[in-house]
């Protein structure tokens, strides 16, 4: 049987097999990826469609934050943008983003422009891309109350240049066909006072921290809240708290958080957001709804070995708590931790440029002269 990867078209970016994508999400868990596809550019991802088998399964990532692999990993081709596409520039009020550039990055750019509206960004952990998919939202503001556009990339290549209506978002949900690619949105924000909008980022950051576990390795809100309640309180009142399976708990700080506790499986995890729902839906009724992504497939699956037909890269192992980071990639997706104590040679540039942005967005303020 030929491989899949001897089946794909030569791209200018990262093409590699049996990527262990799993490590590379928050949670830490989850098998590999049949084949990853990290593309240099968007004339590279274009190319790299059009000439796909359509066959092929295609499934597209953010930084994994909201993301749970399974143990069996991901068949098919797995796309994750990287840094050719996280690029972030101000048009007027509008704020121009990459799908991979992450949330909170384009909410210190907007503030360091002077522009409120968006300091929400700064509580999700997610990248732009999956937060546009999903209509991510936080304190109050979701993607929809400031999205003009977005472009994309639909299974054959072609480009799309999406109004904000056409998406479709509502809670938590978009009407984007799961095989499109976001590779740019528009932001809108508004001219606003730079203390006070500095004073907003300071308040979403301290609110985090003192009520979700932001150092744990975890997924983020686990379920969705249902109409006129919180999933929280629901997991809470049907005595879920602190609840185990295997290397897996549900978050003693926040009860809609499940945490790898070092030894998880994906199964672990699944099996105890599994085990909540039943117990709600046993104590209150209401069964419900995983905000977390959950792909790939159960157990453990091989995937053949063949030579690359992109760069010859493997990836680094993934960090976490504030260890050793392997790229500026990962350096980003994992911002909203401990800062890593040391990087490979070489990259330690990475890291303090990631450092200056986020202390430039929050002492130098606006450049109006206020």
């Amino acid at each position: 049987m030929i491989s899949l990867i001897a089946q794909l078209p030569l791209a200018r970016g990262r093409v590699i097999a049996n990527a262990p994508i799993g490590r590379q999400t928050w949670f830490g868990v989850g098998g590999p990826a049949e084949v990853l596809f990290r593309p240099a550019d968007i004339a590279d991802l274009a190319g790299f469609l059009a000439a796909l088998p359509p066959a092929v399964p295609v499934s597209v990532i953010g930084i994994g934050s909201n993301l749970l692999v399974r143990d069996g990993g991901i068949p098919g081709v797995v796309i994750r943008l990287g840094r050719g596409f996280a690029a972030v520039a101000i048009d007027g009020e509008d704020v121009r983003a990459g799908g991979a550039a992450l949330d909170r990055i384009v909410a210190f750019a907007a503030a360091d422009a002077g522009l409120g509206g968006l300091e929400f960004l700064s509580g999700i952990p997610g990248s732009v891309g999956g937060s546009l998919r999903m209509n991510a939202g936080a304190y109050g503001r979701e993607m929809k109350h400031v999205l003009v556009s977005a472009i994309a990339l639909d299974r054959s290549g072609k480009t799309h240049a999406i109004d904000s209506n056409a998406l479709g978002l509502s809670y938590r949900r978009s009407e984007l066909d799961p095989s499109w690619v976001i590779v740019e949105a528009r932001l809108h924000g508004s001219p606003g006072d730079c203390a006070g909008i500095a004073a907003r980022l300071n308040e979403i950051r301290a609110a985090r921290e003192a009520t979700q576990p932001v150092r744990a390795r975890t997924g983020g809100s686990t379920f969705k809240n249902p109409p006129g309640d919180s999933a929280w309180r629901l997991v809470d009142a049907a005595g879920c708290r602190g609840l185990v399976r295997g290397g897996a708990i549900v978050s003693q700080q926040h009860a809609n958080f499940l945490i790898n506790t070092g030894t998880a499986t994906a199964a672990d995890l699944e099996d105890l957001g599994e085990e909540v729902r039943h117990r709600v839906y046993e104590h209150s009724g209401i069964m419900l709804e995983w905000e977390i992504e959950r792909i790939g497939l159960a157990g453990q699956i091989k995937s053949p070995s063949a030579p690359f037909r992109g760069k010859r890269e493997g990836l680094a192992p993934a960090a976490w708590e504030g260890k050793v980071v392997a790229s500026q990639d990962e350096a980003l997706s994992f911002s909203h931790l401990t800062p890593p104590l040391s990087a490979p040679k070489g990259q330690e540039g990475d890291i303090l440029a990631l450092r200056s942005v986020n202390a430039l967005a929050l002492s130098r303020g606006c450049d109006n002269g206020e």
